[in-house]
């Protein structure tokens, strides 16, 4: 189905200025995906960006840290920012959560709200939206995820939900696309349609860097995603990785390099222990297995990963544990 189409009132369209040699001219800046927890939109910046950058999982609150996804085009380089999902805070951690979107917002180039197309809009999807029409210079566009999910005209009902929510609150989209990162459709589309929501000027970053999170960030939030699988229910957001030390092995011959990478696995109760080793520490090891696999890929080099499960008291509601584990 094709994007419809809105433009805001305010921002007619501009024609892009033409360089001497008769090319469009580059654009670079920054798109950050809003939403509820779960509306897709890591699994969204790993599509467009073509290589996993930002964690994903089956469970709301998993993006802590904003990644940014960095997409390379002849014409233009798009640097996504995810932040986490906005919701209605319960603790310290997500009040802190809820500044980190909110600064993101007033600082990027075009914001893209992300909808799942298998889910009727809801309370918080409204507490999103009415944040976001505060914010008026930003365009914002509206995209619908997950269309893989939905027949046509469960998604054609969706589109036009999403369009008069906008209306309600006094904006409209200056794009609706439904997109499935999935099943890989329309996300060249997407790209197409922010890519003018930018300003002019040169690249930011140089060709080749696909984020700009520190790769000890990355390997603790991949090390964190293999240790949710399986003890959502009994652990969503009690899990904290922080990596203490990479460090190259000595000894090694150039041609079989080894990095050792030494983390801690931090939970709020001793009881949690039990759930994250499994028993005869087989969970535990499950979790080294995969997220070593990963983190390989990402270094693209042999590692050998050393994982210890620590407590750290209730760690979301004090301040001085939130800094200790970077948030």
């Amino acid at each position: 189905m094709g994007a419809m189409s809105v433009r805001t009132p305010s921002s007619e369209p501009t024609e892009p200025t033409v360089p001497s040699d008769g090319s469009a001219a580059h654009r670079a800046g920054f798109a950050c995906f809003v939403g509820r927890p779960n509306a897709g939109k890591s699994t969204l910046t790993n599509a467009l960006v073509g290589q996993k950058v930002a964690i994903t999982a089956d469970q709301p609150q998993t993006t802590r840290h904003t990644v940014r996804g960095i997409v390379h085009r002849p014409d233009a380089q798009l640097i996504l920012v995810d932040t986490p999902g906005l919701h209605k805070p319960r603790t310290l951690l997500g009040e802190r959560l809820n500044d980190v979107v909110r600064t993101t917002w007033a600082e990027v180039d075009v914001i893209g709200f992300c909808l799942p197309a298998n889910e009727k809009l809801g309370p918080g999807d409204r507490f999103i939206a009415k944040e976001l029409a505060a914010i008026k210079k930003t365009p914002k566009i509206a995209i619908v995820t997950k269309t893989d999910l939905v027949e046509g005209r469960a998604l054609a009902e969706q589109l036009i939900a999403i369009d008069q929510l906008g209306r309600e609150l006094g904006f409209e989209w200056a794009e609706i696309v439904p997109v499935s990162a999935v099943a890989d459709q329309q996300v060249d589309l997407l790209a197409d349609l922010l890519v003018p929501l930018l300003p002019e000027g040169p690249a930011l970053y140089p060709e080749g860097d696909l984020t700009d999170e520190p790769e000890q960030v990355m390997i603790a939030e991949l090390i964190r995603e293999a240790a949710l699988e399986g003890v959502r229910d009994e652990l969503p957001h009690s899990i904290a990785v922080v990596v203490e030390e990479m460090i190259p092995r000595e000894d090694r011959p150039a041609d079989k390099p080894l990095l050792d990478i030494h983390a801690f696995v931090y939970i709020e109760r001793p009881s949690q222990k039990g759930i994250i080793i499994g028993p005869k520490g087989k969970r535990l090891k499950d979790v080294g297995i995969k997220s070593r696999k990963q983190i390989e890929a990402l270094l693209g080099t042999p590692v050998f990963l050393d994982l210890h499960v620590k407590v750290a008291k209730d760690w979301q509601r004090d301040p001085r544990q939130l800094r200790k584990l970077g948030f």
